[in-house]
């Protein structure tokens, strides 16, 4: 099976194309980074399909700065509503199956308990709303169309929760960490394992797919400088109010894995399971 990967150079993306056994899975995965493939561009969508004759595609390209895209829409909605449109039409024109990865903004992030793939969708940035918009989009083009929510993500490539938290620790003996927002760290190396199950069956439709269990920021710190072996550094609980961002963070969104239980297929392991395996993975095991 004949995989592209667009947003190689970013965290899930690599994490993609660098995944150890795609031989013994059958399939062959070829990454297209920013430079490599405009998805603001049919024409290029459509030449990189036709050319790799490729027989899915996994679109992990997107605008990811939530708080700058409040003041930059217009970039925003262009890639991740109009180059997911792009990307849609190439596949459906070449019979390629597409994978769209979300995300849990777009919901409102106000519930109480997991939200469900039927659940009505009501984002409140930018960044969720033009990620909606790319989903609806992937939709509405039509063909073999997988849409795959997921959030708090952390892996071995590139800027994320795991390192900064590592970082401030030796740097400092005391910080903050907001303790009243709850999600699922989702490890890149389980979801992309996930992806790669998931293109290669036929059951199109949308899907959560985070780590197992929730937890608030600050307990998910607390785990990382533990597995970490940074045990000797104090997390000061604090609220949402305490840091203000330009985009509002979800205080809930926590996502329900019922399409990957009904569909049979393995869901991805508890977050805390994840982390461990990600400390050995990166060396990062107590020291």
């Amino acid at each position: 099976m004949r995989i592209i990967v667009t947003g190689a150079d970013g965290q899930l993306g690599r994490e993609l194309v660098m995944l150890p056994g795609l031989w013994k899975m059958g399939v062959q995965m070829l990454g297209f980074g920013r430079s490599g493939l405009d998805v603001t561009s049919l024409q290029s969508c459509r030449e990189a399909v036709k050319r790799y004759q490729a027989d899915a595609v996994i679109h992990c390209a997107a605008y990811t700065n939530v708080d700058k895209a409040e003041s930059d829409a217009d970039a925003a909605f262009r890639i991740n509503a109009e180059g997911t449109r792009n990307i849609a039409l190439a596949a459906r024109e070449f019979g390629a199956k597409l994978v769209y990865i979300s995300t849990d903004y777009v919901f409102e992030g106000t519930a109480f308990e997991p939200y469900k793939e039927s659940d009505e969708t009501k984002p409140r940035t930018v960044y969720g709303k033009s990620k909606l918009v790319g989903e609806q989009e992937a939709l509405a083009v039509g063909g073999k169309v997988f849409i795959v929510r997921t959030s708090w993500v952390y892996g071995k490539y590139g800027r994320n929760f795991v390192h900064t938290i590592r970082d401030l620790a030796r740097e400092r003996k005391e910080f903050q960490v907001v303790a009243d927002q709850i999600g699922s760290p989702t490890y890149t190396r389980d979801l992309a394992e996930f992806l790669i199950q998931l293109v290669q069956t036929d059951g199109y439709g949308i899907y959560h797919a985070t780590g197992s269990g929730a937890c608030s920021w600050h307990q998910f710190a607390q785990a990382i400088l533990f597995e970490s072996g940074l045990t000797d550094v104090k997390l000061v609980p604090c609220t949402t109010a305490d840091f203000p961002r330009l985009a509002q963070r979800p205080a809930y969104s926590v996502l329900d894995h019922g399409e990957i239980r009904r569909r049979g297929l393995k869901e991805l392991r508890h977050w805390r399971a994840a982390l461990a395996a990600y400390a050995v993975d990166i060396g990062g095991e107590k020291q």
